[in-house]
């Protein structure tokens, strides 16, 4: 189950695409009995969260709560097994996007591969996590038939 809300609106975000995209995620890594929230904000919004949580005041474009310690597989309680959140700026998305010279919906989705796999233990800190975790989101890239339009930016 995907829970979702957006401040954000007429963002040319499709809705429907990223919930079935992040289902198709969720199933692509084990997770298919599984809930997570996503929630799509401004930049404002996602700054708060970034002081609060991080330290940085300033907005970022991705950020995950996961709900478990990273490596636990601790099981659900009741019907389902929320992952935790993931939350997304639009704006700084939006920024990204038109740097990548992708679609937004595109940009969108990287970000939520990026923050589904914070969720589920994986980090970016060491050059051996980063491969692992990129590898990682290339395999993810290609299950929701997404082009990685990223290469020729690194």
């Amino acid at each position: 189950m995907i829970y979702f809300r957006t401040e954000v609106k007429r963002s040319g975000v499709n809705a429907r695409r990223l919930k079935g995209d992040a289902l198709k995620l969720l199933h692509a890594v084990g997770e298919q009995s599984s809930a997570l929230s996503i929630s799509l904000v401004h930049d404002g919004e996602i700054a708060v969260l970034n002081r609060e949580h991080r330290g940085k005041d300033k907005p970022t474009d991705v950020l995950s709560f996961p709900l478990y310690p990273a490596g636990t597989a601790t099981a659900a309680e009741g019907p389902e097994r929320l992952l935790g959140d993931v939350v997304i700026s639009v704006d700084t998305a939006q920024r990204q996007a038109a740097e990548y010279e992708a679609p937004l919906q595109n940009e969108i989705n990287r970000l939520l591969i990026h923050g589904i796999l914070h969720v589920l233990g994986h980090d970016h800190e060491k050059p051996a996590e980063r491969a692992a975790m990129e590898a990682e989101e290339r395999r993810l890239a290609a299950v929701i038939g997404m082009p990685w339009p990223y290469d020729d930016h690194a």
